[in-house]
């Protein structure tokens, strides 16, 4: 068997309406991240597993979704190829809550098709996390590539250009200043060398929960960045990232009307929706909705020459 021929295949049966591609949009950091994309109607995800290096592909055929694995690590990714495409996503109780909410509601159903992915695996979520802390998305993602491809390891199967995710322990022995031409403070750098260091802890928790506190206990990681992480790591359909620069807003706009909200008001206006908190954030983003915008936009910097 070549490098270009799966090594595992599974075929999936998702449910009727189910869609491929807002389900995991999330997991890609725009159309050229380096690690995952969506390419000619198939997802491509490229990760590192407890057996190895390996990409999954996700094909929908004929009303099913094809999963095929390459690599060392193909087994893996294959059998949490469900999870992955968001076919694990509990939405138990969430049609009650919605339905108490005129704008949920609509979203709800006119989203009906995305579902929440966990891929199981929380440093390579983290690391884009910690580089999306206090910058603007060009920025961050930027950064990422930067720092992907300083580590660049091609992944198995047929895309070329897809690279797996930097190995933690690399990462934790970085000196902070290589990250500098990539855009990345001290600050941010530090942060990601220390999740790095412990990134084997972090990847054995049991559930969202404890995966949040270990999270937090690492400086420089505070609850934005832990959502962020529990939210696609576990797939958590209650995770708020509190502290966003945009999140608050949209919520305050889209639920109550109001063109600018704080945290205590998002809480408080999604309280009704508790266990499905972050699923509602999920919708108001696939939907496109944002506050009214006042003001200029944050500046672009450029660290590298700081």
């Amino acid at each position: 068997m070549t490098d270009t021929e799966p090594a595992a295949t599974r075929v999936l049966r998702p449910s009727t309406g189910y869609r491929l591609a807002p389900s995991v949009r999330a997991l890609t950091f725009s159309p050229y991240d380096p690690c995952a994309r969506i390419a000619a109607g198939t997802f491509w995800w490229a990760t590192r597993t407890p057996l190895g290096p390996a990409t999954l592909a996700l094909r929908p055929t004929a009303g099913d979704l094809v999963a095929e694995g390459y690599g060392p690590g193909a087994g893996w990714v294959v059998e949490r190829a469900d999870a992955v495409a968001g076919l694990r996503d509990d939405l138990t109780g969430f049609a009650e809550l919605a339905a108490a909410h005129p704008a949920v509601a609509r979203l709800a159903a006119r989203h009906r098709g995305l579902r929440m992915p966990a891929t199981g695996q929380v440093f390579p979520r983290l690391l884009r996390a910690v580089l999306e802390q206090k910058v603007t998305g060009k920025e961050a993602y930027r950064a990422y590539a930067a720092t992907v491809r300083h580590f660049a390891e091609a992944a198995p199967g047929p895309v070329r250009s897809l690279l797996l995710p930097p190995p933690p322990a690399a990462v934790a022995a970085t000196p902070y200043w290589v990250f500098h031409p990539f855009g990345v403070e001290q600050r941010r750098a530090d942060t990601l060398r220390r999740a790095a260091a412990v990134a084997d802890r972090l990847e054995r928790c049991a559930d969202s929960a404890e995966a949040t506190r270990r999270l937090t206990a690492v400086p420089g990681i505070g609850a934005w960045t832990a959502a962020e992480v529990v939210r696609i790591a576990y797939g958590d359909p209650d995770a708020v990232s509190v502290g966003d620069f945009h999140v608050p807003n949209t919520v305050a706009w889209a639920l109550a009307g109001e063109p600018r909200g704080d945290d205590a008001r998002m809480l408080a206006l999604l309280e009704p929706f508790r266990g499905h908190r972050g699923r509602v954030c999920v919708l108001l983003e696939a939907a496109g909705i944002q506050a009214p915008k006042f003001g200029p936009r944050m500046p672009i910097r450029s660290f590298a020459r700081f």
